[in-house]
């Protein structure tokens, strides 16, 4: 399934989920495409992304190692249903926008928090999820300075 696909399923399963197992489930699910995405770009993708793309994977394990991982069947795993990247500037805002999603359903699950360990296991997930989304967000910044240059020689060159 493409990247677009997988992303959109994780931010329907994070809006319909209730409680705060089904949250933090549905973030290690995120946080587990994020790693599969850029995993998938530091391999395959433009050249100029692939040097972010490896942190991006690393951030998004951390975020994965922090949150208690759901009993999930591998068929459940969106990360592992991942073939293809698409349009790579639409997955990359499609997984900035999941990626302040979980933020913001982790910032809720934090401040009901009844005790310490989900407080301070929400805002580990908090900082791994918005360092994250800044990989996203820088590679999306690169993508578009590629884009410039190219257009600047195709007009310097017309």
């Amino acid at each position: 399934m493409d990247a677009v696909r997988l992303i959109g399923a994780s931010r329907r399963a994070l809006a319909g989920s209730g409680d705060t197992i089904e949250v933090v489930a549905e973030a290690w699910q995120a946080q587990a495409l994020a790693q599969a995405i850029g995993s998938r770009f530091a391999v395959s993708g433009p050249p100029e992304l692939r040097g972010e793309a490896l942190g991006l994977t690393e951030l998004a394990g951390r975020g994965c190692g922090v949150l208690n991982a759901p009993p999930l069947d591998m068929a459940d795993l969106r990360a592992a249903q991942l073939t293809e990247l698409g349009d790579a500037r639409e997955s990359l805002l499609c997984l900035g926008g999941l990626l302040g999603e979980v933020g913001i359903a982790l910032v809720g699950i934090a401040c009901a928090a009844d005790d310490q360990g989900t407080y301070w296991q929400c805002m580990e997930a908090i900082d791994a999820a918005d360092e994250s989304r800044d990989r996203v967000l820088e590679m999306l910044r690169r993508l578009a300075a590629r884009d410039q240059g190219v257009a600047e020689r195709g007009r310097a060159t017309g």
